[in-house]
């Protein structure tokens, strides 16, 4: 890693040139990864970038539902495979980033050992305060208790079903309740209520020393400290015991085997009989006495009292603002990073920590960094919309990318055709609805669903904010909790981050907007409410004579941000995309559907602002969480490029499939919106190699979450089958039978001219990946022409034996035109990637450390091309390419090279560097003398961009 540019200087960490990200699971280990790292290595690839590494549910594929940070999860491997993946990794120059979950946990199953201990002792476990829980909701009957939403039917007859049964584990001494693949523990203290009946004389005679004992460790745990008394000494005092008496019970039944045959009666006799009703009166009672509240899933809308990720249930959020908590779950990638295993951090969903700025500050710390230092290579998931700046006292090196996915997609869209694309997507689809519209009404569907209950935890601080003072005494808890809603559907991003150090003007500015927006939205009600918000969330409605009225409304305003972010993901991301069909390609994390393209100077204006701010943020084009792949996004770009073709080709289709559409429900199915999804996505997906069984599977399977996500005909809560089966059947209907499907005769024809230019579109965004400022990050497999829809149909293996083999079969390339003629455009995609890789590893400070210059172009097509220069130390590099290359063409499928470009050029300006040569081809070009320009017409000859170096 020798060719690398240090984080700081003096800093044993690096900044990467590029990373290439897995998706590690049982089906891809850590000796898998290590048989890949030659071929990395090749491609020009510096830091392999690892989905989460830890302990995770078994079965996971995706990583994110850690349950033990102590431990590297056992289905990846040992911690020899890991340690031979390191060395394998330096041994070919590369470097480790690791993906790490601070935000939560994977609770309910047998596996979370702290979860376990909260189940078991409620606010007096060890670990009650390393999970975020409200300990003290409105219902009085939950107060210290957590409720445990895994039923799949309605309590009573679950319990009545005998589905719910009391374990004895004699080797622990120990009771749990089971319920399928979770196991709850029964409070120790409450053992006792586990024997309705004494041990019979002929079981065990009354003088009996083991009954004795027997009778003895029954009051002993009768007797622990109860929940509710979470002093510390209590606390340790009742852990201390319980294990004690636990230990004293599995002895005791050693000894006596007729103590283990009382027990297995009595568990036998409270697990009840299904049919008599009151068997189960002592199991209820028992359960009452819990710790916890056993539901049905769906009252977690409602009730749940522990902060989630978003609405997943058994992802339980972690208070990471305490330190033992982030000392407790950083230990082992502390660990590793000390011993060189791994040397940079990708922190996911940082919105989710009650103060990312500290959290940032602490990583940093932990390595010698601080205010102004941040030695460690960090990045951080997070979500901006297109207004919106990363705050730059975050001790981080920028973001994972999605911004920079979405702005460089919204720059491939044509935003001249705007109003014709709009007019076309209302006509087929009825909806005359703005996205801005879909996505408020989204997010306050969420609020009233999946979410309402983190809503309504909310709702119950305000009310008792509004109680400390005789001014807001007034408001009525309905009132609050509306005000609460409105204000968070009219948020302009994704959270605010204010803190105990303060409150920033950038968030006091959207505080503003927020209230302002959702008080002008409520003529009629009783608008001083959100004046009420408006200020406690600005700290400016306290008594400053009380300091405790000033904290309770820093915790509130800090809570209430850490609902915002899962609202927004859950209303926009996973409802309003999928409500909002205009051109797909814009409906993805980071982006914003109603932004209909962006001007070449905003792009080239966003690469100076990060050249200047975060030089070394991550630039994706493809994720694990992306809705679609880069290609097929760049793919439905082109739509943009010929409105006519569009329409002409949908209404002949529209009519050809009228007849496959079913009535469900007194309506069509799939709906016009539904449709016309479809469409989009299947010119984005298709592929004449694909076979029609595996194309027709992909696309059932994905529109039936796309309805479900949309939550109008179907969703996830209340799934329509009919519909979904209708759906299916339109479907395979579209692609059955070939050789006399007229639809397929029409749309091959169609989504040739589609691929073709989508293929450029594809190439010029792997060249702007690679030469813009930041790190260039490759999903995997996207190397090469990926066309994949959201997860887990973007999980899917990768051939990394043939990617290989490709690789090594490009060093022996003489027409390299030849690879861009390819039908497929793999060997093309490919061939970029692997020389820019190169190019960049041949000189990392040019592009971690070189200026950022955007060139002018001037000519009859100018509006066509995109140029910029990269500079550092005397030494060039001048990249150019098409845009909108469809539109330049007139939909001919041709190549945009040679006289095409007529008078068009690039002025190098302070760029011009003297001779200089085509990394992609070794071809020589020089400006002209006159004026220092580029003549695309020579510089574009043999391929349509070029990215050129000072000789």
């Amino acid at each position: 890693m020798s060719s690398l540019v240090p984080t700081e200087p003096g800093a044993r960490f690096n900044i990467p040139r590029a990373t290439y990200r897995l998706q590690f699971n049982h089906q891809f280990t850590f000796n898998d990864a290590s048989q890949i790292v030659p071929y990395l290595a090749r491609l020009g690839i510096s830091h392999v970038y690892a989905s989460p590494i830890l302990k995770a549910r078994p079965g996971s594929m995706h990583g994110y539902d850690v349950v033990d940070h102590s431990q590297l999860n056992p289905e990846l491997g040992t911690r020899e495979d890991f340690d031979r993946l390191v060395q394998k990794l330096h041994e070919h120059g590369l470097g480790l980033i690791v993906d790490i979950v601070p935000n939560h946990l994977g609770v309910m199953g047998n596996d979370n050992v702290w979860w376990l201990d909260v189940l078991e002792n409620g606010p007096a476990a060890r670990y009650a305060y390393h999970f975020d829980i409200d300990w003290r909701p409105n219902r009085s009957s939950m107060r210290d208790r957590i409720l445990v939403p895994i039923l799949g039917d309605a309590y009573g007859m679950v319990l009545e079903r005998g589905e719910l049964q009391i374990e004895f584990d004699a080797a622990a001494g120990s009771f749990s309740v089971r319920y399928y693949d979770h196991r709850l523990p029964i409070d120790p203290r409450e053992y006792p209520r586990v024997f309705s009946q004494p041990i019979p004389e002929e079981l065990l005679p009354p003088d009996d020393a083991h009954r004795a004992d027997f009778e003895s460790l029954l009051n002993s745990f009768s007797n622990l400290p109860p929940r509710d008394d979470t002093s510390a000494d209590a606390v340790a005092v009742r852990h201390r015991d319980k294990e004690a008496h636990k230990r004293r019970l599995a002895r005791l039944i050693e000894r006596g085997p007729e103590v283990l045959r009382h027990i297995n009666e009595s568990v036998t006799r409270i697990n009840g009989t299904p049919g008599q009703t009151e068997s189960f009166d002592a199991l209820d009672a028992l359960l009452e006495a819990q710790a916890y509240r056993l539901s049905y899933w769906r009252v977690a809308v409602d009730e749940i009292n522990y902060r989630r990720f978003f609405d997943v249930n058994d992802l339980a959020a972690l208070r990471m603002n305490e330190r033992s908590v982030f000392d407790a779950t950083h230990h082992l990638i502390f660990d590793l990073i000390d011993a060189g295993s791994i040397d940079g951090l990708r922190i996911d969903h940082s919105d989710g920590l009650y103060d990312p700025e500290e959290y940032f500050l602490r990583l940093q710390e932990r390595f010698g960094g601080g205010p102004e230092r941040r030695p460690l290579y960090v990045v951080t998931e997070k979500i901006l919309a297109a207004h919106e700046r990363l705050p730059e006292s975050w001790r981080v090196h920028g973001t994972t990318g999605y911004d920079y996915a979405a702005l460089q997609t919204t720059w491939l869209v044509c935003g001249d055709e705007e109003t014709r694309m709009t007019r076309r997507y209302r006509t087929f689809t009825e909806n005359e609805a703005s996205f801005e519209a879909i996505a408020y009404e989204s997010k306050r569907l969420v609020m009233r669903s999946s979410l309402a209950a983190e809503v309504e935890v909310l709702a119950t601080q305000l009310d008792r904010i509004a109680h400390l003072n005789r001014h807001t005494s007034d408001f009525t808890r309905a009132a609050l909790r509306e005000a609460i809603r409105e204000v968070i559907a009219c948020f302009p991003v994704y959270r605010t981050y204010i803190s105990a150090r303060g409150l920033g003007e950038e968030d006091q500015r959207i505080i503003h907007w927020a209230t302002g927006l959702a008080r002008r939205r409520s003529a009629g009600a009783e608008v001083s409410v959100f004046d009420f918000l408006r200020d406690v969330l600005l700290g400016t409605a306290a008594d400053l004579r009380l300091s405790s009225h000033s904290q309770a409304m820093l915790e509130f305003a800090m809570k209430f941000q850490q609902v915002t972010a899962p609202v927004t993901a859950k209303g926009v991301e996973d409802t309003a995309f999928y409500r909002f069909n205009r051109l797909i390609c814009l409906n993805e994390v980071g982006g914003d559907p109603s932004r209909f393209g962006v001007s070449s100077t905003a792009l080239h204006q966003a690469n100076l602002e990060r050249a200047r701010l975060w030089p070394h943020s991550m630039l994706a084009t493809s994720t694990h969480d992306t809705k679609r792949s880069e290609d097929v996004r760049a793919r439905i770009a082109v739509l943009s490029e010929l409105p006519d073709l569009w329409k002409q080709h949908l209404s002949r289709w529209s009519q050809l499939n009228r007849n496959k559409r079913r009535q469900v429900d007194d309506a069509p199915a799939p709906d016009r919106e539904d449709e016309y999804l479809l469409y989009q996505t299947l010119a984005g997906l298709w592929s004449p190699e694909l076979p029609t069984e595996q194309l027709i599977e992909r696309l059932q399977a994905y529109m039936t979450k796309a309805g479900r996500e949309a939550k109008r005909s179907t969703s996830w809560i209340n799934p329509n089958a009919d519909y979904e089966a209708a759906v299916n059947d339109f479907i395979a209907q579209l692609l059955s039978n070939p050789e006399r499907n007229a639809f397929l005769r029409d749309f091959t024809s169609f989504v040739g001219t589609i691929a073709f230019f989508g293929r450029i579109n594809s190439l010029v965004t792997t060249v702007l990946k690679i030469t813009s400022p930041g790190v260039p990050d490759f999903y995997q497999g996207t190397e090469l022409p990926a066309f994949t829809l959201v997860d887990p149909d973007n999980r899917a293996p990768v051939d990394f034996e043939a990617a290989s083999a490709r690789l090594d079969s490009l060093a022996s390339v003489s027409e390299v035109h030849a690879l861009f003629e390819e039908s497929h455009g793999a060997q093309a995609k490919l061939y970029v990637t692997a020389k820019l890789l190169q190019f960049r590893a041949a000189d990392a400070a040019l592009f971690a450390l070189g200026s950022y210059q955007p060139l002018q172009v001037e000519g009859e097509k100018k509006d066509h091309v995109f140029a910029f220069a990269r500079a550092h130390e005397g030494r060039t590099c001048v990249v150019i390419v098409p845009r909108w290359s469809a539109r330049l063409m007139a939909g001919e499928m041709r190549l945009p090279i040679g006289e095409i470009w007529a008078d068009t050029r690039v002025l190098l300006g302070n760029a011009d560097a003297g001779e200089l040569h085509d990394v992609l081809t070794s071809q020589p070009a020089r400006a002209t003398a006159e004026d220092g320009s580029l003549r695309l017409a020579d510089v574009l000859s043999a391929l349509p961009l070029a990215v050129l170096k000072a000789s």
